[in-house]
């Protein structure tokens, strides 16, 4: 069993500790196992610390800590292999541990503050590099004025400045279980770590907390989003990251409106401005592209060639697959007896004005590809495909043959 100095104090940044086991984990990275450790394995949603362990000779660069009982330690390892029984020392990256000491303290606060608002009840929570996110079992809509009273109430508890206190217990006891803000699990089992912050919280937890609310800084909340019918997600940041966070908001602010035409706050109208002439611009858009495919279906009518009463236009397109397909099917609908055979660089399309019966695009189609390769496929009006073999004027060489033969047989 590993000895946890960081429950003892988990201020504590350096310690001194034996090598028990040494496993490699190849590629240059180790897991070793002490007899004591500062550092804290990941466990109820903290992610594990990280730092420094050294030896004579060696230095293990630790990214992730794992267990319970037995605390490994994973890292990539600088130096020579260690061996079991040797003194190392323990140095933790202090800013990292620290941050989320704040954030899953910042955490108790909230979910205590939306337990006592709203009743409900935290089924998860996880920290993450710049952010943390819990989730609630609230069957209700949440909103921003419900999102900002959760966030100011916990902000007055953070500057009210009161202690975090932690008690250790083998046996809970009835009164005190009743003050918990939530049932306590089966499956926490002795000894069983209690946070409480008088007046406002009581909950087992086996993470690490600062001393007191004050150090938390500041709750932020970053966004809220429904999960599932019952579940809501609630995203926050505080201390140092959520600082970070609102710098990057700031910066985004002002970078967003020093590109505006109109620089002046606030930004919302400057959007709103620009959303306005986009949508004045698009409307010219359309109005000159329904102009420029006018234009276009004339000229390819104009040179398009006869089968009987059936006029087919044969035409090797530039347009992206996209954009000349909603040209195809405008040039069919708008066309009576008309069919139009298109290819591009790896695209086929074949279309034909739906009151004309009696050809099917989608057989035209697999027959043209079966002869050039690829795929594809389609209804009885319109199809593409693509991945052909031949070249595009061949392709629709060949289309236009097996179209001719199938309209005289008609």
């Amino acid at each position: 069993m590993t000895e946890k100095l960081f429950y003892e104090d988990p201020y504590l940044r350096e310690a001194k500790a034996r090598i028990v086991e040494i496993k490699p984990l190849g590629k240059g990275k180790v897991a070793v196992l002490l007899d004591r450790t500062v550092f804290y394995p990941e466990g109820g949603g903290q992610p594990s610390d990280r730092g420094v362990i050294e030896g004579e000779g060696f230095r293990l660069l630790v990214d992730k800590v794992k267990g319970k009982e037995e605390i490994w330690h994973e890292g990539r390892l600088k130096g020579r292999f260690p061996e079991e029984g040797e003194e190392v020392s323990l140095i933790l990256d202090w800013e990292w541990r620290y941050e989320n000491m704040r954030q899953h303290t910042g955490q108790h606060i909230l979910s205590a503050v939306i337990k006592e608002l709203y009743d409900a009840n935290t089924t998860g929570f996880q920290i993450f590099e710049d952010h943390n996110k819990i989730e609630i079992d609230y069957p209700g809509e949440v909103s921003w004025d419900m999102v900002l009273e959760i966030e100011r109430k916990a902000n007055e508890v953070v500057w009210r400045d009161l202690p975090v206190e932690v008690q250790v217990y083998s046996k809970l006891p009835d009164e005190l279980r009743k003050e918990l803000r939530k049932e306590l699990s089966e499956k926490v089992t002795p000894p069983i770590r209690i946070v409480s912050i008088p007046g406002v919280d009581v909950i087992p937890c086996g993470g690490t907390h600062v001393r007191s609310t004050g150090e938390v800084g500041i709750v932020k909340v970053t966004n809220f989003y429904r999960k599932s019918t019952k579940l809501w997600r609630i995203e926050f940041a505080c201390g140092n990251r959520a600082l970070k966070y609102l710098d990057g908001i700031l910066e985004d602010y002002w970078l967003s409106l020093e590109r505006m035409p109109n620089k002046n706050r606030p930004l919302v109208e400057r959007v709103e401005e620009l959303r306005n002439e986009i949508s004045r611009l698009e409307m010219e858009k359309k109005d000159l592209r329904m102009e420029l495919w006018d234009w276009k279906a004339r000229a390819l009518l104009g040179s398009s060639k006869k089968i009987g009463g059936l006029n087919v236009v044969v035409h090797r397109e530039s347009w992206s697959l996209k954009d000349a397909q909603a040209f195809v099917v405008y040039l069919v609908d708008k066309n009576p007896n008309t069919v139009a055979l298109f290819a591009g660089d790896n695209y086929v399309i074949f279309a034909k004005n739906k009151e004309f019966e009696g050809l099917n695009m989608k057989e035209l189609l697999k027959e043209v590809l079966f002869a050039v390769g690829g795929g594809g496929g389609g209804s009885e009006n319109l199809a593409r495909g693509g991945g052909f073999r031949a070249a595009p004027e061949e392709v629709l060489e060949r289309a236009f043959r097996a179209l001719e033969k199938k309209v005289v047989k008609l």
